[in-house]
């Protein structure tokens, strides 16, 4: 395998001899008008032709360059993905979120292919080619080889303020640009909790900062970028009208000091050719700049990822996924208080009216009819594919009717799935998802309710113990306990429980049992279930076909 080293020189190699193909335009192009001022036939042809081979020549070394950059990168990113892959795919606890991590993997890996395809064989060719420009100059006009040395100080000061502040804008886009994909994949992930217990609004007003956010980044990146191309377009505007009028009125006389040099037409021509192919290369390092920002930013943000492969325990119940705000004072820490709290009611009997689901495959559901009286439980039962899942889904508007009707609905609503979806965070974090404000207290009582005690008890962290959006660490029945504590907290006139009672043993079973009973006293719970207790306690059974 070629190394890297070897595959950054090979394009900055081409670059540097697309100045040798300027030169010989420059002098080309020289000869021939010399030639057509002093009527040599010759001379013209001769200076024609070296223009069609310059161009040729350039041509070349141009789709050469840019061709081995690319292959230089592909190789880089592929480097790269076998050394972060292995990393990102261990299963450990992390407060990343899989969208993070998706963007780590994907986005950040290629941010770093316009660093090593243009940046890094640019900057290389750029420290070489106009000092191979200037010697060639200084062949025809010494003169004009200072002029080009001395404009190039102050436009070297200039990008080197711009590149310090176009390095931390960058950073600061990537990680505004990363943020944003993790929201945008976890929050599609854990679509049913946020349908389940009406927390769209919260979901498109963090979209909507986070979007923001990513475009006032990218502004501050575009302000900087601009900035920077007006510093190279004046130093190179400077240098060419300098020399221009040096060499006009060198070839005039009328130049007001003595200068140790008389320009004959062919050796100004020449010089003023190669006066912009001087700030040529950076010109094309300054266009590939935001590459290099980008692409340094990307690897930064890869290796302090590498390095804290460990997690980081954070006792605080605020997490990165859905923040939590945690008010000093709430009204009742209780999770199953006296009423339905929060100023609703449960409304009138839950009726669904021969609903029929039909999914795309052509598989239909259905009709189904029942009636869920306020305070009462009701549990769904059947085989495996029956339909109960689906009609839960139903209710919360996750797939929609072919025909019937649900009435009687209303929000809010307490939903814990089969699968219940876990954000990176705390265990606290992704309780208390279930209901904006809720404090501590609270949510450890529904913790409790819920049966987690004991493993809270266990762990040292308690509920500040970090989960991934795997829930590793987590054993399936805790992980359904956790869906069971957001309906606690939630605390809504209307629960869905698809298998609450799965992944349990018997004792813990029971106990959820008993907690469905107390709470179906005050709320309307619908149960989707294969379990005999929970069936035989319920006051109504729906057997689905």
């Amino acid at each position: 395998m070629r190394s890297p080293r070897l595959q950054i020189n090979r394009p900055a190699g081409y670059w540097i001899a697309d100045a040798l193909g300027a030169i010989l335009f420059a002098g080309g192009l020289a000869g021939a008008v010399a030639g057509l001022v002093d009527r040599q036939g010759i001379a013209v042809g001769a200076g024609v032709f070296a223009i069609v081979l310059a161009a040729s020549i350039r041509a070349f070394f141009q789709h050469q360059a840019a061709w081995s950059g690319f292959d230089c990168a592909r190789l880089h990113k592929r480097n790269l993905r076998s050394r972060l892959y292995p990393i990102l795919l261990i299963a450990r606890v992390s407060r990343r979120s899989i969208g993070e991590d998706l963007a780590m993997a994907v986005d950040h890996v290629e941010a770093t292919e316009g660093f090593h395809a243009r940046y890094l064989p640019l900057r290389t060719a750029a420290m070489c080619m106009p000092l191979l420009i200037a010697a060639a100059v200084a062949m025809a006009s010494p003169i004009c080889a200072a002029i080009l040395l001395a404009t190039l100080v102050p436009f070297g000061l200039g990008m080197a303020l711009a590149g310090g502040a176009a390095g931390n804008a960058a950073d600061r886009q990537l990680i505004a640009l990363a943020r944003l994909s993790g929201l945008f994949v976890d929050r599609i992930r854990a679509l049913p909790v946020i349908i389940g217990f009406a927390a769209e609004g919260r979901i498109i007003a963090q979209m909507e900062r986070a979007t923001y956010e990513v475009a006032d980044r990218t502004l501050a990146v575009l302000r900087i970028a601009f900035l920077s191309t007006a510093v190279i377009e004046f130093f190179a505007a400077l240098s060419v009208a300098l020399i221009a009028v040096y060499c006009g009125f060198n070839l005039l006389g009328l130049l007001p000091f003595p200068v140790p040099e008389h320009l004959t037409l062919g050796r100004a021509l020449f010089a003023l050719a190669l006066a912009p192919e001087y700030y040529l290369p950076m010109r094309r390092l300054a266009a590939a700049y935001h590459d290099k920002q980008v692409g340094e930013a990307a690897q930064a943000r890869i290796s302090s990822m590498a390095l804290a492969a460990r997690p980081h325990p954070n006792p605080s119940l605020k997490g990165e996924g859905l923040s939590v705000e945690l008010p000093s004072q709430f009204a009742s820490p209780s999770p199953l208080r006296e009423g339905l709290g929060w100023g609703l009611s449960a409304g009138d009997t839950l009726t669904i009216n021969n609903a029929i689901i039909t999914y795309p495959d052509g598989t239909c559901i259905g009709p189904i009819s029942l009636n869920a009286p306020k305070n009462s439980l009701t549990a769904l039962t059947g085989p495996s594919g029956s339909g109960k899942s689906s009609l839960l889904h139903a209710i919360i508007s996750l797939v929609p009717l072919s025909a019937g009707a649900i009435e009687g609905l209303r929000h809010p609503i307490g939903w814990a799935g089969q699968a219940t979806a876990l954000i990176p965070g705390s265990i606290a974090d992704n309780i208390a998802i279930a209901r904006n404000g809720a404090d501590a207290a609270a949510i450890d009582a529904a913790a409790r309710s819920a049966g987690l005690g004991p493993m809270i008890d266990s762990r040292p962290d308690g509920l500040a113990t970090i989960v991934d959006h795997r829930g590793s660490g987590l054993s399936g029945g805790e992980r359904r306990r956790i869906g069971l504590a957001r309906a606690i907290l939630r605390d809504a006139p209307v629960w869905l429980l698809d298998e609450p009672t799965a992944d349990l043993d018997e004792a813990s079973a029971q106990a959820v049992i008993a907690l469905l009973v107390s709470a179906a006293q005050r709320r309307t719970v619908i149960v989707a279930t294969h379990h005999p207790g929970l069936i035989a306690a319920a006051m109504q059974r729906i057997d689905m076909p």
